[in-house]
């Protein structure tokens, strides 16, 4: 057996090059790539960091032979949004004055795996497989979650520290799962319980299955017994209820009921802040925010002496490290990130970076929103709401700048690209060659 030019090929190889284009290998590598990275705080306490690294790094090695096998089907214009693009080299530019630059080159590498991994899985699976990979993935880390919960609090009643589980769930909760923290459970409920309804809704699962799931999550949630959960919740009904507004007007109206939701939600946002101790007081989170306005409060402090470039990105904080000792010092607390995506984005990476990472939100929620209004199918619909749940979440953690909500972020950011694309007017208005009449 030769290739084109001749040399010989082993049937192994061949093997392995064929199985690259295949849907099942596709399939295969996005549920690996969904399972490694949502698994990463089980993984580096059962195996260490430099097994998770390694991991991933042998993902990406796949990721980069998937590509080269399907270089035909790629654009190279397509490939990455532009936004991204400039965030990360914003980010990888911040090493230049950090006060650590090598541990700003690591933290940018954490950052830049999960990233190619999405964009690999963002343009070798379509939206409905996308979802479907995610919502299998979630419903084996869940019900993984539920057993050892259950395990830990009833059966034997004794924790399972190295796995961070407390085994509260006789008491009602909170649960942390296998994902470290209430928050962070909550969270990936969240996520879990917006693909499972629109898995359900599609008729992608059977109905039992799509039964089990939506219990499944929804029974999670309430124990994780975060506060942000309700907040999620409360958003992802408001979008949902905006978005379902928006796709049954007429096509004529549309325009103007755009506009009018974007004025309302700018309205409801000023609202919000002005009655914030009210809201915190309604969600019982008084203790949770006052230590999070004192932490946001403390890192502008420091925001003001780099407001430009930033300190350097590091991602999670090494509390050993200037800022971070500073800012944990006077808080008195031993935090790990700002608890606020942007605030962490600001700090790390000054206005620049804050203002690219806005405008690369911004510009995903957009253009996901306008397919998702056009769009007859409900599956349109995940990619936004799974956005509104990522930029909310931001607010109260900073999920969305490592691990499972960053892979997230930027598979929808990718997938939003591709839908819609200011680059889709320049290849239309290049000029053809037209086909002849014989070929057309």
């Amino acid at each position: 057996m030769t290739n084109p030019a001749g040399l010989p090929r082993h049937p192994l190889l061949e093997w392995v090059w064929d199985a690259l284009d295949s849907a099942a290998f596709a399939r295969a590598f996005t549920l690996a790539v969904f399972g490694s990275i949502a698994l990463s705080f089980a993984i580096q306490r059962t195996a260490g960091v430099t097994a998770y690294a390694t991991i991933v790094a042998g993902l990406c090695a796949v990721g980069i032979a998937i590509l080269v096998r399907r270089r035909h089907e790629l654009v190279l214009m397509r490939l990455v949004p532009s936004t991204l693009v400039l965030f990360l080299v914003w980010l990888l530019a911040t090493a230049v004055w950090s006060t650590e630059p090598p541990r700003t080159l690591v933290g940018w590498l954490v950052l830049a795996g999960p990233a190619f991994l999405a964009i690999v899985v963002a343009h070798v699976r379509d939206t409905l497989q996308t979802m479907r990979a995610l919502g299998d993935t979630l419903r084996a880390l869940l019900s993984l979650s539920l057993a050892l919960e259950i395990l830990s609090g009833i059966l034997l009643d004794i924790p399972i520290r190295f796995l961070g589980i407390q085994g509260n769930i006789a008491l009602g909760g909170p649960v942390q799962g296998i994902f470290g923290t209430r928050n962070m459970l909550g969270f990936v409920a969240v996520i879990a319980l917006i693909t499972f309804v629109i898995e359900w809704r599609t008729r992608s699962i059977p109905r039992g299955l799509a039964i089990f799931s939506l219990m499944l999550g929804g029974l999670l949630a309430i124990l994780s017994a975060s506060p942000t959960v309700f907040v999620l919740a409360l958003a992802v009904a408001l979008a949902t209820g905006a978005l379902a507004l928006v796709r049954h007007a007429p096509a004529a109206q549309r325009r103007t009921l755009q506009i009018a939701l974007l004025a309302l939600l700018v309205f409801g946002g000023t609202i919000a802040y002005f009655f914030r101790n009210a809201i915190v007081a309604l969600l019982n989170a008084g203790s949770d925010f006052a230590t999070r306005a004192e932490l946001w409060d403390t890192i502008l402090i420091y925001v003001r002496f780099r407001p430009i470039q930033g300190w350097g990105w590091f991602g999670p904080w090494p509390t050993s490290e200037f800022p971070f000792a500073s800012i944990n010092i006077i808080t008195n607390e031993s935090h790990a990130t700002a608890l606020n995506a942007y605030f962490d984005v600001l700090l790390q990476s000054g206005w620049v970076g804050f203002l690219l990472f806005a405008g690369m939100c911004a510009l995903a929620v957009v253009r996901s929103w306008l397919v998702a209004s056009k769009r007859r199918s409900v599956l349109y619909a995940w990619t936004p709401l799974i956005l509104v749940t990522l930029l909310v979440d931001s607010m109260f953690e900073s999920f969305t700048l490592s691990g499972f909500g960053w892979l997230l972020l930027v598979v929808c950011v990718v997938r939003a690209g591709l839908s819609r694309s200011w680059r889709d007017g320049i290849r239309s208005a290049a000029p053809t060659n037209p086909l002849p009449m014989s070929q057309q």
